[in-house]
């Protein structure tokens, strides 16, 4: 090629897109203004829950394969579950099973926990936020005076703000009955005292320099100090609300729930609802060996607090406007150890989604007649994140930085269309 002709083609190269692609990407945009994620620890077989498939047998010496429970059908014609889940089944038709999520770790419970939690591996030189405070990021509190991410549970930097800094974290708590600690001023430190104390530390945190940890840390301290004081605490009071509503969400995981609910009316934008405080099976979702034999316990302790939880933010009108997910790292293979529990499956498994102001069909995918492989329909962990933040109005694509480096909010994900209208 000759001088001339290579500068003139490489000109018009660089007038070009480097990856040209003309056709429009369309990302649904969905109106909830809140979300309420409810983590069920250990991972939850979906073959005992929300994707039943023959029954198997796992006490005889020769063990077959398939679900512990029978099959009961729901408010949707067509989508069954399992027995231990009546209630929830009455409230189908504002619910989405995504039965075919898919991932590739499924050996070891906090990788899978950070993938289910931030869409991501963990890497070595960057700390991947998740989705709680990417939506904290995007969208802020949705009340005035408000956090905008709460976590009931254990605080874990798979659940943390990673590159987004502190004003992305959360706040949190491990008990409905106290609220998060620190938050209550001692008796003798009133209003005028505790304003006293704000403005002599006023000139010390302004040095902070713009854009820098420090500052990070000084928005979230000025955001905890706005916090304090019974204004903010009152809102974990549940005694304020009827007893007749407090039964019906049952115990404490379900008085978790309650309180997510009046969170939601408070203006709080995301709240992590863990159900693994304490397992009233011993075992949890974990279930090797042994561990299957009270799971029909935790079963109904989940259906119990979710009915509840989808019929009290209907009543409240808040249903369209706040998403419910139901996650867990990974779930279980039909097959049953020696002992008659269940190993770990990442090749598909059962979430959930609830209200939000999405088009629910009961379910979504199709798997196999074991519930081991998509046959219709695979939702790669990916893609059930994107349809997460196109559901609260983020765009999947958009990027965000972390210092110098653009970092999208989804690695490609893509939002399940048919859920959207």
């Amino acid at each position: 090629m000759k001088r001339r002709s290579f500068l003139t083609s490489a000109a018009a190269m660089g007038a070009a897109p480097l990856f040209a692609n003309n056709t429009p990407v369309h990302t649904p945009k969905g109106k909830a203004e809140h979300c309420i994620f409810i983590w069920l620890g250990g991972g939850m077989a979906q073959i005992d829950t929300f994707d039943p498939k023959k029954l198997g047998n796992n006490t005889d010496k020769t063990k077959i394969a398939g679900s512990l429970y029978k099959a009961i059908d729901t408010s949707v014609p067509g989508v069954q579950l399992t027995e231990h889940l009546s209630k929830t089944a009455k409230v189908m038709e504002h619910v989405t099973v995504m039965r075919t999520v898919n991932h590739h770790v499924i050996d070891e419970h906090a990788f899978a926990t950070n993938i289910v939690h931030t869409g991501r591996m963990i890497s070595g030189n960057v700390v991947y936020p998740s989705v709680g405070s990417i939506i904290a990021h995007e969208r802020g509190a949705a009340g005035e005076g408000m956090p905008p991410y709460i976590l009931i549970g254990y605080p874990n930097v798979s659940r943390g703000p990673g590159f987004l800094g502190a004003k992305a974290g959360y706040v949190y708590l491990t008990d409905t009955n106290t609220g998060p600690a620190g938050f209550t001023r001692p008796d003798f430190v009133d209003e005028k005292r505790a304003l006293t104390r704000e403005q002599l530390l006023a000139p010390l945190m302004s040095r902070a320099p713009k854009e820098s940890s420090i500052s990070d840390y000084k928005a979230a301290q000025e955001q905890a100090l706005g916090l304090s004081g019974p204004k903010f605490m009152r809102h974990f009071n549940l005694k304020e609300e009827p007893a007749s509503l407090r039964n019906e969400y049952g115990g404490e995981f379900g008085q978790r729930c309650l309180l997510s609910r009046r969170l939601v009316q408070a203006g709080v934008r995301f709240i992590e609802v863990s159900h693994n405080l304490n397992f009233m099976n011993g075992t949890g979702w974990d279930i090797h060996n042994e561990g299957y034999k009270n799971q029909h316990l935790l079963i109904q302790e989940l259906d119990t607090a979710l009915a509840a939880l989808i019929r009290d933010l209907k009543n409240h009108k808040l249903l369209d406007k706040t998403l419910i997910v139901v996650g867990t790292e990974f779930g279980r293979p039909p097959e049953f150890d020696g002992r008659g529990g269940r190993g770990h499956q990442g090749t598909t498994f059962s979430m959930v989604l609830a209200g939000g102001g999405l088009n629910h069909c009961g379910a979504y995918g199709v798997t196999d007649e074991l519930s081991k492989k998509p046959v219709e329909n695979p939702v790669p962990l990916v893609d059930f994140h994107a349809t997460i933040h196109a559901a609260m109005g983020i765009d999947p694509s958009k990027e965000l930085m972390d210092g110098t480096r653009p970092v999208p909010i989804t690695d490609g994900g893509k939002p399940v269309a048919a859920l959207f209208g």
